[in-house]
């Protein structure tokens, strides 16, 4: 199975010595760290868009990349070897999964049934690869923004029949999905927000979305799908402002419409930053309110204010991203997908392996970190030293409702409080956290 990367070896496991730049530093998949393997700890997927769709064009300059998969003229055969690309990567880099959008992996027709014909026809080639690699598919997902039929928003549009064109789409992309096994399905908004207020009505487009998602979670439970329904937080970008700007509007949003058992969020680094939060942060905001679901896997650049979906190497970030993660349990069903594209000067095809032996590097030696942090017990205790008046005397009554208001306002007479403050300790902490991240 190579046809693409021939000059690629297998990537292989060789430890932090090694100056190999194809081998893996880290990523050991059958080592076991807390009961379980990297492999079944990590679920890392690579992703269809910017792997073997993107040319290497922006809005500053046209495509840079030769990319061997994509010169067939015919748009079927195109798709193929597309495919073919993405199972000889995968296989070579040693990972459980892929994931796609529905026009990475097949083309638009002339018409909604044509397109939907295509993707049928490629989901069967897709299956006969799945079964011969053994990889599966983290997630699946409908492109609802790139076709300017969406410009105005899909769910969100202001025609009705838009909103009616997606739903036949992402019906299409969910049972392709299922066929294939998918461990989830993922929405990411790009175009559900507005680019001015003048034109948008904001409670008609909220009402609009909320049916959309309702119906969604009433077909997944009708055809018995048992994967997560997945929200992709972003604040803006392609829209000025989106609705699912980060975790906090989308639990606002599912709570009001009673939507929060049917769905959790995948969180993509990069989205989190442009939120104005730490990708950590919204990572334990999600864990905290029972939302987290999977993650999208890049970084962005301090000096540049868009998306620019670089492959992940800040070790200290995803350390405390593995620590949180760990603490609440871990993946069910979600993974670390690289949502990562090479820079337009990376032109080579190795230069594909090098981004994703680095990200997979990074995440598998911040796994180790966090295990050791675990399992020192070091934060933990100090972190339940902290709040441990809340498990006993006036904070459990009040935790457990036993007082009200004017009571606890009586306990406070009656003892005479006059706490003091306690240390956060938080430089402490952090230099404990430096001594497990070097």
């Amino acid at each position: 199975m190579s046809d693409f990367f021939t000059n690629i070896p297998p990537i292989q496991y060789e430890g932090p010595e090694t100056e190999n730049p194809l081998a893996y530093r880290y990523y050991n998949p059958g080592r076991v760290v807390l009961g379980k393997t990297m492999a079944e700890h990590l679920r890392f997927a690579v992703c269809c868009w910017h792997t073997f769709c993107w040319q290497g064009n922006d809005g500053f300059g046209e495509g840079a990349f030769n990319r061997p998969w994509l010169q067939h003229r015919d748009p079927h055969e195109r798709a193929k070897q597309r495919m073919n690309a993405l199972f000889e990567l995968v296989s070579k880099l040693n990972l459980p999964f892929f994931t796609f959008h529905d026009r990475d992996i097949a083309p638009e027709g002339d018409n909604l049934k044509s397109s939907i014909a295509n993707l049928q026809k490629i989901a069967e080639y897709i299956a006969e690869k799945i079964q011969k690699t053994g990889i599966g598919l983290l997630w699946g997902t409908a492109n609802l923004f790139s076709h300017p039929r969406y410009m105005a928003g899909a769910a969100t549009n202001p025609n009705p029949e838009v909103f009616a064109y997606a739903v036949a789409q992402v019906k299409a992309v969910f049972d392709v999905t299922q066929q294939l096994n998918g461990a989830n399905y993922v929405l990411w908004g790009g175009r559900e927000g507005y680019d001015t207020l003048l034109n948008t009505d904001l409670r008609q487009e909220s009402e609009q979305l909320a049916r959309f998602l309702t119906l969604l979670a009433e077909y997944k439970h009708k055809i018995g799908f048992k994967g997560l329904l997945l929200i992709e937080p972003k604040p803006c970008e392609p829209a000025k402002h989106q609705y699912d700007f980060d975790c906090g509007h989308v639990l606002a949003f599912l709570t009001k419409y009673g939507l929060e058992k049917e769905y959790k969020v995948n969180i993509e680094a990069n989205h989190a930053t442009l939120a104005g939060h730490s990708f950590a942060e919204e990572v334990a905001y999600a864990c905290a309110h029972n939302l987290f679901g999977s993650i999208d896997a890049n970084r962005g650049d301090p000096q540049l204010g868009w998306d620019t979906d670089q492959f992940p190497n800040e070790l200290d970030s995803i350390a405390q991203v593995l620590y949180i993660i760990l603490s609440n349990g871990g993946f069910t069903s979600g993974g670390f997908n690289f949502d990562a594209k090479l820079r337009r000067q990376s032109i080579d095809l190795a230069d594909l392996f090098y981004g994703h032996i680095g990200g997979v590097d990074t995440i598998a030696r911040g796994l180790l970190i966090a295990a050791d942090m675990i399992e020192s017990g070091r934060f933990k205790s100090l972190l339940e030293k902290r709040y441990r008046g809340w498990r006993e005397g006036i904070g459990a009554d009040i935790l457990n409702k036993k007082l009200d208001f004017s009571q606890i306002s009586q306990y406070a007479l009656d003892h005479a409080l006059d706490p003091k403050p306690i240390s956060g300790q938080q430089e402490l902490l952090e230099n404990y956290f430096a001594t497990y991240v070097k």
